[in-house]
């Protein structure tokens, strides 16, 4: 296998617990993510890689239904469930994808695929943020993954699984990513708080008879007839949580 999407999900978000399972337009928020990855013509398979805790079992059923393979393993340390996931199916490269992310576009990831050189070990946003909060993109080799979870120690590093690539580029070879429709960093599409719900929620209603709507879609309908709702959730932080990981690091390996 070449390409292995991994979807992280959980229902124990302390800021919006059950996120992942909230309505969109009729469909839990992680199928939406879910049917976004696959859309994707260089991936070969989507798993959701998910936690051991029992509150899990909705992600593990959701999936079951709908034919996704799931990989549970531990709660806190995320690289290690990549690590072992990736072990198992042995892609040559791993796609990061976070479950709160329901606007994901599989263009989007495939234009990033196209321009990852041969030597490149990660491909993603390294200098200023030029993609809405949501739509991230993160590409990087096996051989990478393992070196970080041979290597990780501190609490951030196995809680964000790629923090340990970015801050080693003398280790491996890192390539930048730029929105290709200009910089709307300071645009938030992903699903952390409710704000966050009401504003993905409205862009999928506006969508509903379009179940194939493209970045490009929501861009025009946000700065067009749905500029006002940019407005709901332009007060939250990007990266809360990773900064909060920080903030609070220890060494845990």
């Amino acid at each position: 296998m070449k390409y292995l999407a991994l979807i992280q999900a959980r229902c124990g978000s302390s800021r919006l617990p059950n996120k992942v399972l909230m309505d969109l337009a009729g469909k839990p928020a992680l199928l939406r993510t879910i049917e976004r990855v696959q859309k994707s013509k260089y991936v070969d398979e989507v798993i959701v890689v998910t936690s051991i805790n029992i509150e899990n079992l909705a992600i593990v059923k959701l999936c079951a239904d709908y034919g996704v393979r799931v990989f549970p393993g531990s709660e806190d340390d995320v690289l290690d469930r990549f690590y072992q996931a990736a072990k198992l199916i042995k892609p040559e490269y791993i796609i990061r994808v976070t479950g709160d992310c329901p606007l994901y576009d599989a263009a989007l990831l495939d234009g990033a695929i196209e321009q990852m050189k041969p030597d490149t070990d990660y491909i993603a946003q390294l200098g200023h943020e030029t993609y809405p909060d949501g739509l991230d993109i993160e590409v990087f080799t096996r051989e990478a993954l393992e070196i970080s979870w041979q290597e990780a120690v501190l609490k951030s590093e196995r809680e964000h699984v790629t923090q340990y690539i970015r801050k080693h580029g003398e280790r491996f070879k890192l390539q930048d990513l730029l929105f290709p429709y200009g910089d709307y960093g300071g645009d938030r599409w992903t699903l952390d708080e409710l704000e966050d719900y009401e504003l993905i929620s409205a862009i999928y209603e506006h969508f509903k008879n379009n179940k194939d709507f493209t970045t490009e879609d929501v861009l025009e309908f946000l700065n067009g007839d749905g500029a006002h709702l940019r407005q709901i959730n332009n007060n939250i932080e990007r990266n809360e949580g990773l900064k909060k990981s920080i903030l609070n690091d220890r060494v845990v390996l």
